[in-house]
């Protein structure tokens, strides 16, 4: 069944209910319509004896030449009053002395007024009441009967009705499994074809949204959000290669104008040891690019992949460990620090270049301070690095960690992009404000 068409599988659902109901009907509609109508006869005897037992008994209830059971009226109440003893004083009609001494039995014993009874006589079905009577002397009883055949027709033409409005109703029920084939697969099958064609990176046309607010509608709107950000991505992709390009492109074009031009015996720097330098410079460049790029697919691979490399380390000694390193860079700085022991669990290897590139980069721009500050709030914990240089444009902050975004004195452009995959790969949030004064520039880690 899984791979029958969308509209087949609607109308068999269709089908399906329809056919569970049917047979529902079938099995228990003839039982409640002949418990219904039998109650309904017995109502409609019982309300026929007590006009007769109003107007009391006498006078003729039954004439000698009433017809057969088989021709008579069924929708009608027929009486006969029996003695005290039980038995018919008038006619007989066609019924059989053992149906009489049956009913003169039943008489005889029952103990309240009136009780109801049936019985099956060849094959047919009768119907009648017995209730007690005052007439004369001796308590007499009035016996009441009617014939199922009105009732056995009613059941049965009604049985057939609904048979027929069944078959009717399974039918045409590809009508309605029609149009909801067209309501559901309809939009599901343009999207199939937008989603192939954003497979095949065709994505730059939007995908075709309803209005519609169910769950094809939010898997619309989630398939161009997608197709959005694969956009977005893609510029990004290109954008980076490009960058790319252009920053190993000068430090090889530099290396081989050098290398060309010692090979003809000039010196562009006067001598060969000043040549060789910056050769040895402009390799030692992009060596630190080429890492730079290897270590973002690095963290890439792991914010996807996350393995088993994770472990549970004290990030105040990192930071310790990290500025006690690169502070010499300019020991003219001086240095407030405040961490306390903050033990979380990732890759302590990527935390430690993070710290690497961002105290670096403070230490690039201050002035003459450099503050790391580790402490609790009640939004949890905070780890804030600032520095008392120039503060930065509300446009810079909001490209500072894309990749290849330089500052003034900036080297590489990668190393606040790596600040950011980090943070993350490691689920931190991070941010990057102004100093309260208008000067220097922090930055935020917030650990929930």
């Amino acid at each position: 069944m899984r791979k029958l068409p969308l509209g087949i599988k609607i109308w068999l659902v269709f089908a399906s209910l329809l056919l569970a109901l049917s047979i529902f009907l079938v099995l228990i509609l003839p039982s409640t319509l002949r418990s219904f109508f039998a109650n309904q006869i017995y109502l409609t005897i019982e309300d026929s004896q007590n006009s007769i037992l109003n107007g009391g008994l006498e006078g003729p209830f039954q004439k000698p030449n009433e017809r057969d059971k088989e021709q008579q009226d069924s929708r009608t109440v027929r009486h006969i009053i029996l003695d005290h003893k039980g038995k018919p004083t008038g006619p007989r009609n066609s019924f059989s002395q053992q149906f009489w001494e049956r009913v003169q039995e039943q008489a005889l014993s029952q103990k309240s007024e009136t009780e109801r009874y049936g019985m099956s006589i060849d094959d047919s079905s009768i119907q009648y009441v017995i209730s007690k009577a005052d007439a004369g002397p001796k308590s007499s009883y009035l016996f009441s009967y009617v014939w199922e055949t009105f009732q056995q027709e009613l059941v049965t033409e009604l049985y057939r009705k609904l048979l027929y409005l069944i078959l009717v109703v399974l039918l045409f029920s590809w009508l309605p499994s029609l149009w909801m084939v067209r309501y559901v697969s309809r939009p599901l099958g343009q999207m199939a074809r937008q989603v192939k064609r954003i497979a095949e990176r065709d994505w730059h046309d939007p995908v075709a949204t309803s209005s519609r607010g169910d769950e094809i509608g939010q898997l619309a709107d989630s398939i161009e959000s997608m197709r959005q950000k694969l956009v977005l991505q893609d510029q990004a992709q290109q954008s980076f290669l490009q960058h790319i390009s252009h920053e190993l492109k000068t430090p090889i074009m530099v290396i081989r104008s050098y290398t060309n031009a010692i090979q003809e015996g000039i010196f562009p720097k006067g001598d060969v040891n000043g040549s060789i330098l910056v050769i040895d410079q402009e390799a030692e460049r992009l060596e630190h690019r080429v890492q730079n790029l290897l270590y973002l697919t690095k963290l890439d691979y792991l914010r996807a992949y996350a393995g088993p490399e994770q472990v549970t380390f004290d990030l105040a000694d990192v930071i310790e460990e990290t500025v006690e390193r690169l502070r010499w860079k300019r020991p003219e700085l001086s240095w407030h620090r405040e961490l306390p022991s903050f033990v979380i669990e990732g890759y302590e290897e990527q935390w430690m270049i993070a710290m690497e590139n961002l105290i670096d980069n403070q230490i690039r721009y201050a002035q003459s301070e450099v503050r790391v500050v580790l402490h609790e709030d009640e939004q949890g914990t905070m780890l804030r690095i600032s520095n008392d240089g120039p503060s930065i444009s509300e446009d810079m902050s909001a490209q500072l960690f894309q990749p290849f975004q330089k500052g003034k004195d900036g080297k590489f452009g990668l190393g606040l992009m790596i600040v950011k995959r980090t943070a993350d790969l490691h689920r931190v949030v991070i941010g990057v404000e102004n100093g309260p004064s208008g000067e220097g520039i922090a930055f935020t880690f917030r650990f929930n």
